[in-house]
């Protein structure tokens, strides 16, 4: 399991709770005078490096371009990963990994708006609240796990094109009609939801890019500019590695 994480969770601490559970991860580091101390101890193949930070890691430098008809930006990324191997997991290919962590959005959407369908947890004190969003996370786990089923058997779909709603609705049916239950049924990988979300596949996503802006306090829909350009472009991304001065 690779975990991705916001620059804000980039510290040294946290880069040790992680790790100590076994699992990896990839984080956004900050620049400038608030960046953590990562010397260079190796340069990588592919433009990374090998540093340390209380542990031994990664260090991707990082500079992305995005280019709309409208105009082009570009920023740039620090990554920091225990993924050491550059043959396994290159440079180029985390970075596109890392902007996959603004799927935790549609996450979201997908609790509040489809689960549970803009209601309200009922606990009424701590404990009850704790337990009903455990419940919530492991249905919502256990049904993504049903869907990506799909791609073990079906690779060349892209699991982003699997609709979580068919998904949904698919299993409450065999919950509440208790449809496809019979005694001597074959159980596969697909079964009934992975059979539902690949007959009904959304569109392939397209690269897109939307100037952010800060909204009115009073209102979720204006933002506070006047003439404020909110038009979603379609996007055409670049990116370089850049190999970091060692320093002295």
């Amino acid at each position: 399991m690779v975990l991705l994480g916001d620059r804000n969770f980039a510290t040294y601490g946290f880069f040790r709770e992680v790790a100590a559970t076994g699992a990896d991860f990839l984080f956004r580091a900050r620049t400038g005078p608030n960046a953590m101390k990562l010397p260079v101890l190796q340069q990588l193949a592919d433009g990374s490096c090998l540093s340390h930070a209380r542990q031994r890691v990664r260090l991707i430098d990082a500079e992305l371009t995005v280019t709309t008809e409208a105009k082009t930006l570009t920023a740039g990324y620090r990554l920091v990963t225990t993924l050491l191997d550059p043959v396994q997991a290159p440079a180029p290919g985390l970075v596109r990994l890392y902007h996959e962590r603004w799927e935790i959005e549609t996450a979201y959407c997908e609790l509040k708006s489809r689960i549970l369908a803009g209601r309200v947890l009922r606990g009424r004190h701590p404990a009850a609240v704790i337990q009903e969003t455990w419940a919530l996370l492991a249905c919502y786990q256990v049904l993504r796990t049903a869907m990506i089923d799909v791609t073990m058997q079906h690779p060349g779909i892209d699991p982003d094109r699997l609709s979580f709603t068919i998904g949904l609705r698919s299993a409450r049916d065999q919950v509440v009609q208790a449809r496809g239950i019979l005694t001597g049924t074959v159980v596969d990988l697909v079964g009934r939801i992975g059979a539902a979300v690949l007959a009904e596949p959304l569109p392939a996503r397209r690269i897109r890019s939307r100037p952010r802006v800060v909204k009115r306090a009073i209102s979720k829909y204006r933002a506070k500019e006047r003439d404020v350009d909110r038009r979603t472009y379609s996007a055409t991304p670049d990116t370089t590695i850049l190999t970091r001065d060692p320093g002295p």
